[in-house]
């Protein structure tokens, strides 16, 4: 899917922009997308920002986020109309002018005249790229995003968001994969946080998560009504095995404790 994986640690933030989506109108699909794709890459996505189509935010939450991580993924505000001010905001943040791309007209143009549809100023707003960035190809409807540094400015629309995504995988520097195993636990947060505090702090390198889950007690008469399910994650792939046995064992000894019997994972 890309190049052979740094053994540094790659990282990433996101920027979601569009009042639609804090508005409630639009129910953001592209933040879990980006999330599994960092995860295929080995790239840990840290940080996820929603934003409003507001010019002095976009840019401040850009110039955050580029100083911070590997790559920077947005997502939305590339279109034909007035409120699609991202690409301004890009060129802004990193002071540069914004003309019209020859080879992205071209390619805007060329899809139209396809389709029969006008060619006008609205649709060459989306022509209009940062000075020095890259195109990033739009299989899906034409139009492209671009990479600006380590920005990658993408569509909002989820179906083209991926195609790009796609587009782009081949030229990101990517990390060692995230590996996960995941554990019913059978018992309550509280039960377990100590046990899995210690574990913690014996593997730093591998992130132990505790999260609630609700199980039907006439199915489950043993099991805590609100139980904890126990998620590892690590890239190094010995020392997630190690940690795992600990909790599994931790697990065990509780269930000894409490007389639970856990034939199959409890089920909601």
């Amino acid at each position: 899917m890309s190049a052979t994986p740094t053994s540094n640690p790659v990282t990433a933030g996101m920027l979601v922009i569009g009042d639609e989506i804090l508005s409630g109108r639009t129910k953001d699909k592209n933040i879990g997308t980006v999330a599994d794709f960092c995860t295929e890459m080995g790239i840990e996505l840290r940080e996820v920002r929603v934003v409003a189509d507001e010019t002095d935010d976009i840019v401040a939450a850009i110039n955050a986020l580029r100083t911070r991580y590997t790559h920077v993924f947005t997502t939305g505000g590339i279109g034909p109309t007035h409120d699609d001010i991202t690409a301004d905001a890009v060129a802004m943040a990193f002071e540069v002018a914004l003309p019209i791309n020859d080879e992205a007209r071209e390619i805007i143009e060329t899809r139209l005249r396809k389709v029969n549809v006008e060619i006008n100023p609205s649709v060459l707003r989306m022509a209009r790229i940062p000075e020095g960035a890259t195109l990033i190809a739009n299989p899906v409807s034409g139009a492209p995003g671009f990479r600006m540094g380590n920005v990658h400015v993408m569509a909002g629309v989820p179906k083209i968001m991926q195609a790009m995504l796609n587009e782009i995988a081949k030229t990101l520097t990517s990390g060692r994969k995230m590996l996960s195993r995941e554990l019913p636990c059978g018992v309550g947060e509280s039960t377990v946080s100590t046990g899995l505090g210690e574990i913690q702090t014996e593997y730093p390198a591998v992130k132990i998560g505790s999260y609630p889950q609700m199980v039907n007690p006439q199915r489950d008469p043993d099991v805590a009504p609100v139980y904890a399910y126990i998620a590892l994650r690590s890239t190094n792939e010995a020392l997630l095995d190690e940690a795992t046995a600990k909790v599994k064992a931790l697990i065990d000894r509780l269930h000894a404790e409490k007389g639970i019997t856990l034939s199959e994972e409890p089920k909601p």
